[in-house]
């Protein structure tokens, strides 16, 4: 497969210019540790019983993985990093990143803190995108009973029009404000009735451009498909598809529960087959850039060359509306950074909320880094290269 394109990652230069000498100190030694799998995993324990037992950590947290992987505590707070990554023309999707609500009062406070971040986003090229997660504005029980396609209570019914009624007031907002917005991708078991919530918004207001943006996630053995469906379903309502591509972040859970519960693996049997799927996804999106806008959210050099790569072919500008190139802040600068010096579009996940409510995302962040084959020595080497090189200035 052809995926040379003109966009070199091992820039360093560039890869880091947007970090000081002792924030790229800081972030060797976050990627050492975790690098190693025995010592990240003994030093997330050890931060889980700190939090659980109330231990004074949070300084010692937020001066380090926090302030590496997070914007900030709050909108206001991540404002350094908006205009830190806009000075580079790396735009920012704010991701309240706060897990585990589980009241209507706590839903509804997500949703409004969600509707804060159209406040910052609009009339503002630093913040191209929204985003959330519908587990965020519902009950998963709820969620998959609907999905099953159960019998609702009374009480029941009525929390799933309020999950609808929010999900609805995000995305009236997102098309007012003229701010697209991404719906992430969950556990299969819940992603039905997600992906039928986002679709009826895509019906509402993707008619004039691509407001609303399903997540299609590559592990899946059923993804192309579901991504070709939902093109026909789209041509045929005659409204704009929202593609945001990802390989997916649920693969143990969901081997897990398949397994438990007796079905078929959803999931792709080896890497090989989900990267296979994830270009292949890239492709279809290209095709059919007339009615599809696309966020690749990839941090596999192979990909990004292979999208940079189909772009081309296709006559494409690099700085084109309809395709975003995403990764995480605090990963892959050396994807991000060199692609837009290129000229493509480049957006970062930048999670922000309280720290301890923030913890779980990152103690994920840990544990997808040591468990995601060479993410973490690539990260490492491309840091020390950068190290000495600024050394021997």
């Amino acid at each position: 497969m052809e995926v040379q394109s003109n966009v070199l990652f091992d820039d360093t230069a560039i890869a880091f210019s947007y970090k000081s000498d002792n924030e790229l100190k800081k972030a060797n030694l976050i990627f050492t540790l975790v690098n190693n799998p025995t010592i990240s995993a003994l030093a997330t324990r050890s931060v889980k019983l700190a939090l659980d037992l109330h231990l004074p950590v949070k300084g010692l947290i937020r001066k380090t993985v926090f302030d590496h992987f997070c914007g900030g505590e709050t909108v206001e707070q991540s404002e350094g990093t908006i205009q830190k990554l806009g000075e580079f023309h790396i735009g920012t999707i704010l991701d309240y990143s706060v897990e585990g609500e589980k009241t209507e009062g706590g839903f509804d406070k997500t949703t409004d803190e969600i509707l804060h971040t159209f406040e910052k986003a609009k009339n503002n090229p630093n913040v191209p995108f929204c985003v959330f997660k519908v587990t965020g504005l519902a009950h998963v029980a709820l969620l998959e009973k609907v999905q099953r396609k159960e019998l609702l209570s009374a009480e029941e019914q009525t929390a799933f029009r309020r999950v609808k009624d929010r999900v609805n007031k995000i995305c009236l907002k997102a098309f007012d404000f003229n701010v697209p917005v991404l719906i992430d991708g969950e556990e299969t078991w819940i992603q039905g009735v997600i992906d039928a919530l986002t679709y009826e918004m895509m019906r509402r207001y993707n008619h004039e451009r691509a407001v609303v943006f399903n997540t299609f996630q590559m592990y899946r053995t059923d993804m192309m498909d579901n991504l070709r469906e939902a093109h026909r379903e789209a041509a045929e309502s005659n409204y704009y598809l929202g593609v945001k591509i990802v390989r997916g972040a649920y693969m143990e859970k969901e081997r897990e529960r398949s397994k438990k519960l007796g079905y078929a693996d959803p999931i792709h049997p080896t890497k090989k087959a989900t990267d296979e799927m994830f270009d292949n996804g890239l492709e279809f999106c290209l095709a059919n850039r007339q009615r599809i806008s696309l966020v690749s959210g990839s941090h596999n050099e192979f990909s990004n060359h292979y999208l940079a790569r189909l772009m081309e072919q296709h006559g494409l500008d690099p700085n084109d509306t309809r395709v975003w190139f995403a990764q995480l802040l605090g990963m892959s600068d050396n994807i991000s950074f060199n692609l837009v010096k290129a000229g493509y579009n480049v957006v970062k996940y930048v999670p922000y909320g309280p720290v301890q409510s923030v913890m779980p995302y990152l103690l994920r962040r840990a544990a997808e880094n040591t468990s995601v084959a060479g993410q973490s020595s690539r990260e490492l080497v491309l840091i020390r290269k950068e190290l000495k090189r600024r050394k021997s200035r």
